[in-house]
């Protein structure tokens, strides 16, 4: 939910933002982040880990980079962004403060309160900064909603106990149920 406000926000608001305290900033409003559920940080861990050791494996030169990480999706000063895992193939956007422009990939583990802003408001943010693909986990309904948005864009869902290919990468597929087995 934003913060009420009758002008704009700007990165300059979020840094001054009480030690500790995690909001995001979409064009110009800022939108508080509830702490994250050990269920959504075993989702994290175990998808990062198997991205990062996926690029590893096969010698590449993206980095993997989990919340809390700043992203200037827009590099402007109306936004930014702490997406659960960003995945970012162009390492001369990162810098001391994060990620400016948009990453390659970003995932977001749904939670009850950051469902709107997950489903719509940053699906339009990612798709038009170039985001190359997007996936929404949610842990309720078990199931990944995966974005492409290269060449013929689409989108499917997938239940967490089927393979789900990574479209960035044309050889690797992530079963979310395997993960949380430890398989």
């Amino acid at each position: 939910m934003p913060l009420p406000k009758n002008n704009s926000y700007t990165i300059e608001d979020i840094f001054a933002l009480p030690e500790g305290k995690r909001a995001e900033l979409i064009d110009g409003q800022i939108y508080d982040m509830a702490p994250p559920s050990p269920f959504h940080q075993k989702l994290v861990m175990e998808l990062s880990a198997t991205i990062r050791n996926y690029i590893r494996a096969k010698g590449g030169s993206c980095e993997v980079y989990p919340a809390p990480f700043a992203v200037f999706l827009n590099k402007d000063t109306q936004n930014y962004v702490e997406p659960d895992i960003s995945v970012i193939c162009d390492v001369d956007k990162i810098d001391h403060k994060g990620c400016n422009g948009a990453p390659d990939f970003i995932i977001e583990i749904v939670s009850p309160s950051s469902q709107r802003m997950d489903y719509l408001t940053k699906l339009l943010k990612y798709r038009s900064a170039g985001v190359r693909e997007y996936w929404i986990v949610n842990p309720v309904t078990k199931t990944v909603q995966v974005y492409s948005f290269e060449g013929n864009e689409n989108s499917t869902q997938y239940s967490f106990d089927k393979e789900i290919p990574v479209t960035i990468y044309s050889d690797l597929k992530i079963c979310i149920s395997d993960l949380l087995t430890g398989k």
